[in-house]
């Protein structure tokens, strides 16, 4: 990286540490190692270690080696977690919520299925060349780029239901941390100064440290002059400054891998003087527009603000997308997939509520082959825990949820009489705990919260609706008494209105939000979001039909 108050001086690391942990094409390179210098990497000579600790019992797939490998922490039941953050100068948009998203999901499961406590770190790169740009562009200063992009970051994570890192830090609070870890890389042999920028490079792959600032941009005094960082020390830096030398597990997209997770090995390592600072390197896949071979990216401007995808899509729907593929998989985003994470949360939240129904004596079935739905939750539970053990499995385990869901769906047969029919509540009340359980640890509620707020803003709405339900069911099994005598076949034709009538009530109230479904001589009810948007419309149509 780059440092100056003199004109031209620049700092950099030297490449020679440097030994191809993530990119193939950087292992071919012919490393001489000075004695006493810090092998980075997995190149020749230098394999992964296993760590010593705590052995979670999950395995996942490591960069590092490019394979599974068994997760174990330094400390038994915590894990310390370092994420590269947004670089805060425009809106952030769905490859961004992607990424994040995903490793949410999987700190969740961490936390909430095998109770690691996560303790995770995130910088925000607020002083960028990209920052100074668009603060030239816009007339103002890099700082109030970055605090409005940054806070509009924020509000976007928690939109989408994110759970904030344990601490956030900035890049520009932690300048006078990178200045010393830059100056411990100096005094370990590292990293040289040079007064002429790239020119005077000992090597074509050594990197800039810092950075000397160009007229009306920002700076901070450094020993090498004024300047500020350049982009891999702030990671390497503030990891440091609340993990220390030793980092159980560093994420981000996967094209980050090289060569900036790259070049946060070589730099951690250098100056801990260190074999192994980081234990898993964990990558996300990007998020691609359906039909497109280039990722979600700004610079492309082939982007999805997540402000708009949220006026058309749910968090919870997102989530659901993200599920459906392995997080370190490419994922191409289109209406037709998230028309697959609707439908299946719609399925999902169909069978809660049906099951629900049945438990309150409302829906009246068939006799329930009760002992084969306990087999087949103990099933489910340990293919669940499995697929998530695995590499966070979630396409699996999502899978055998849609499976728990079939078989619960094929017990509910609705049936017009139930005199002497043995009831089971207690197992579809087990498989909705777990599947609600489930979804939690993804992150998912199906009762979202603008949905539960026009629920109460109801008041007594749900005892108005079960009593004109009730009243409505009275009406329908009047008017489908049969007529008497085998001479006279149907129905009686002076009350066949009283049916079309009740008919009519029921779709009239489906665009309130009231949703009735008749079965057999019974009827249920349930309350649904009114039909205010597109989004709110088709789910609608999908239950509907």
């Amino acid at each position: 990286m780059l440092l100056h108050t003199q004109p031209g001086v620049t700092m950099w690391t030297k490449a020679k540490v440097l030994r191809g942990a993530f990119c193939a094409a950087q292992s071919v390179h012919a490393v001489k190692h000075r004695p006493g210098s810090c092998s980075v990497g997995r190149g020749p000579g230098k394999t992964w270690v296993r760590p010593s600790g705590f052995d979670t019992g999950l395995k996942t797939f490591n960069s590092l080696t490019k394979q599974k490998e068994p997760l174990i922490l330094t400390r038994e039941g915590i894990a310390t977690w370092y994420s590269c953050g947004p670089t805060v100068y425009d809106h952030a948009h769905l490859g961004h919520a992607c990424s994040y998203v995903r490793f949410d999901i999987l700190q969740r499961i961490l936390s909430r299925l095998f109770g690691i406590t996560v303790i995770h770190a995130m910088v925000i790169t607020d002083i960028d060349d990209k920052i100074i740009k668009r603060s030239l562009e816009d007339n103002v200063s890099p700082t109030t780029i970055a605090s409005v992009y940054e806070e509009e970051f924020k509000r976007d994570m928690l939109s989408l239901k994110v759970t904030p890192p344990t601490v956030y830090l900035r890049v520009t609070d932690n300048v006078h941390h990178i200045v010393s870890f830059i100056e411990g890389i100096v005094k370990n042999g590292h990293a040289y100064a040079t007064k002429e920028g790239n020119s005077n490079k000992r090597d074509g792959r050594d990197f800039a440290l810092w950075k000397p600032s160009k007229p009306q941009e920002p700076f901070w005094d450094s020993p090498w002059g004024r300047g500020r960082p350049g982009w891999h020390i702030e990671c390497s830096t503030v990891a440091s400054s609340v993990f220390g030398s030793q980092l159980d597990i560093h994420s981000g997209g996967i094209d980050l891998a090289f060569p900036h997770h790259e070049n946060e090995v070589a730099q951690s390592e250098a100056y801990h003087l260190c074999g192994q600072w980081a234990n898993y390197f964990l990558h996300s896949g990007h998020l691609h527009l359906k039909g497109s071979a280039e990722k979600m990216s700004k610079s492309l401007k082939n982007f999805v603000t997540i402000k708009d995808f949220l006026q058309s899509y749910s968090a919870n729907e997102f989530r659901m997308f993200c599920l459906l593929a392995k997080y370190r998989s490419g994922v191409d985003y289109s209406d037709g997939s998230m028309l697959e994470a609707r439908t299946s949360l719609r399925t999902i939240a169909t069978f809660i509520h049906d099951a629900t129904v049945y438990m309150k004596g409302q829906l009246h079935c068939s006799p329930v082959r009760e002992a084969v739905l306990w087999e087949r939750l103990a099933e489910i539970k340990s293919s669940v825990a499995k697929a998530l053990a695995d590499d966070f499995d979630t396409p699996r385990a999502i899978s055998a949820v849609m499976n728990l869901v079939y078989h619960g769906n094929c017990q509910l047969q609705p049936v017009s009489k139930c005199e002497g029919v043995t009831r089971s509540p207690a197992v579809f009340g087990a498989m909705v705990s777990y599947i609600t359980d489930v979804l939690d640890v993804f992150g998912i509620d199906l009762l979202h919260s603008k949905e539960a707020a026009e629920v109460r803003s109801g008041g007594s709405l749900e005892a108005v609706v079960e009593q004109l339900t009730h009243f409505r069911s009275e009406v329908r099994a009047f008017a489908l008494v049969p007529q008497d005598g085998p001479t006279k076949p149907g129905l009686y034709p002076e009350r066949i209105p009283l049916l079309k009538a009740c008919d009519t009530l029921r779709n009239d109230l489906a665009p309130l939000g009231v949703l009735i479904k008749d079965r057999g001589a019974t009827s249920t009810w349930e309350l649904t979001p009114r039909k205010g948007s597109q989004r709110v419309q088709d789910e609608d149509q999908e239950t509907s039909s």
